[in-house]
């Protein structure tokens, strides 16, 4: 469903991803994670197109995506829920999921999103500055998913956000992927979560690939090695 293959990302001169490649099936949920500065955030904002890439390729459900403006990326069927949440504080919650239905077919907020975030349908009338982290989230994801993605990208969902509300949002991911049949890659720090969503686990280090696990294979204490600081 998406292949990165020897993608390449710099800030001017420096180069913070390197011939980097993965594949991801359809319905698959793959994390990739590492420690801060690592290159994660930059290689999810290389694939929705906000970061330009130097070379490489980015194939969704094989069309080329490398070298396109976010919107086509979107359209396309990359649904992104940035780090932070970066939802629209000043607007409802209800204007803030219609923002994402610039290029989906259905241009209203259908029942299943309300019914998959019932809290986002109590207060869809509260600006979504005033939600918690959590439910801002939530929102963010909603956001997303209304644009009628194939893959759904999270860049560090649970950033800020609660254990219990963690462990939520985790059983919301996994029912969202038989239900919306989607693929999902997620970039993450926390392993618990990532054990709790993920059906294989890479590892990232100075914007390289450096490890691939089965979530069946995983050694816990390897992976935790990679993420301390």
């Amino acid at each position: 469903m998406l292949s990165v293959k020897n993608l390449c990302v710099s800030y001017g001169e420096s180069v913070v991803i390197r011939d980097l490649s993965f594949e991801v099936k359809k319905n698959e949920t793959v994390a990739i994670m590492g420690r801060n500065g690592m290159g994660k955030t930059t290689l999810m904002k290389s694939l929705i197109g906000v970061h330009k890439t130097r070379g490489g390729s980015i194939m969704l459900d094989g069309k080329e995506l490398a070298g396109t403006e976010s919107y086509r990326r979107v359209k396309a069927g990359l649904g992104f829920v940035p780090q932070g949440r970066q939802i629209f504080s000043a607007l409802s919650v209800e204007d803030n999921i219609r923002t994402g239905l610039e290029t989906a077919k259905v241009k209203k907020i259908e029942e299943w999103v309300y019914t998959t975030f019932p809290i986002l349908k109590e207060f869809r009338h509260r600006k979504g500055g005033n939600l918690s982290g959590g439910q801002q989230q939530q929102l963010a994801i909603a956001r997303a998913l209304v644009s009628g993605p194939k893959v759904l990208l999270l860049d560090e969902p649970t950033e800020g956000i609660q254990p219990s509300i963690i462990k939520d949002i985790a059983r919301t991911l996994n029912d969202l992927k038989q239900m919306r049949d989607l693929t999902i890659v997620v970039s993450e720090q926390v392993l618990s979560f990532t054990l709790a969503i993920a059906d294989r686990i890479l590892v990232i280090e100075a914007g390289a690939i450096v490890r691939e696990d089965a979530r069946a294979s995983v050694d816990e204490a390897t992976i935790s090695k990679y993420l301390s600081v």
